[in-house]
């Protein structure tokens, strides 16, 4: 199954926010979401989950984000009552951590009707793609949950956060999309990847083909495409953005460096002119290098 070009050219990136979701977050996109979900919890064979419900109302309300339009890439219920959700976000806006935790309790506290009790409360599990550096070490795919400092006793699974973070997953050496179902998902989802790896990672799987059909129907359509378009627009318009802040940043610190130096290669000249005078008044060079701070043998060359 080839991937076709997008009408401006060049493979699509699944990464875009309107894609993602329109391609994994519908009725309809059962397969695939399940396909996706289990690769990024390692479920095979028997302990796979086997069915999902996507729910489509993904808005969080107003007055609960303080006041901000939130909107949750997916949302769904699986088979044993466990919530789940994902985002993705491309952009570094320093704060993923709090909106993560953010996400995954407007879910879980939301999940109670009214009349039940906390223990009914579910396990909420949250999957981010982020496109930046999200924690200097670890791997590109880390998990996070509820546990004492000390012996890592488990609190309570009801919290689980993974991060998968493109930008190291780009520097794996060895991407294995023969054994691994996750390693298959994240070459076709990654746009930078080689056009035939992502093609043998599609052909390799029948979720990741039915998410390419959805995506290949869903771009035919001239108002999808002109959303998905601005969407890249605004995307490369902040990483250009971010570049000139960077190269201003970059300038800004080689001219302070700069002065920095100047001011350094000033002070000396002007001890080495002040102990100059001071030694040939005939004053002694301790006397010298005390009051100048130059060393004994800068100033016997004198």
């Amino acid at each position: 199954m080839k991937q076709k070009p997008t009408k401006t050219g060049g493979r699509a990136n699944p990464l875009n926010d309107f894609l993602f979701l329109k391609t994994m977050g519908e009725k309809g996109d059962e397969e695939q979401l399940l396909s996706f979900l289990n690769a990024v919890l390692g479920r095979t064979g028997a302990n796979r989950f086997a069915s999902i419900d996507i729910i489509e109302n993904k808005k969080l309300a107003a007055e609960i984000a303080g006041g901000k339009s939130c909107v949750l890439d997916l949302r769904a219920v699986l088979q044993d009552g466990t919530r789940f959700i994902a985002e993705v976000q491309i952009r570094n806006q320093h704060n993923m951590d709090k909106r993560s935790l953010f996400y995954w309790s407007q879910e879980f506290t939301r999940s109670l009707g009214k009349g039940q009790t906390y223990s009914e409360l579910p396990k909420v599990i949250s999957i981010n793609i982020v496109g930046f550096e999200f924690m200097p070490s670890g791997d590109f795919h880390t998990c996070y949950h509820l546990k004492e400092d000390r012996d890592q006793t488990l609190l309570t699974d009801a919290l689980e956060i993974h991060f998968i973070d493109m930008v190291k997953w780009r520097r794996q050496s060895k991407k294995d999309i023969v054994n691994n179902p996750l390693h298959r998902w994240l070459t076709w989802l990654d746009p930078t990847s080689p056009p035939e790896l992502a093609e043998e990672a599609l052909e390799m799987d029948t979720a990741i083909q039915k998410a390419q059909e959805k995506q290949d129907y869903i771009l035919r359509d001239e108002e999808a495409l002109h959303h998905y378009q601005m969407q890249q627009m605004a995307y490369w318009d902040n990483i250009s953005a971010n570049k000139y802040m960077e190269e201003i940043k970059k300038e800004a610190e080689n001219a302070r460096k700069e002065a920095e130096t100047a001011l350094k290669e000033g002070m000396e000249k002007s001890s080495m002119e002040i102990a100059r005078r001071m030694k040939a008044r005939g004053r002694p060079t301790d006397e010298i290098a005390e009051d100048t701070g130059l060393s004994r043998n800068v100033i016997e060359k004198l």
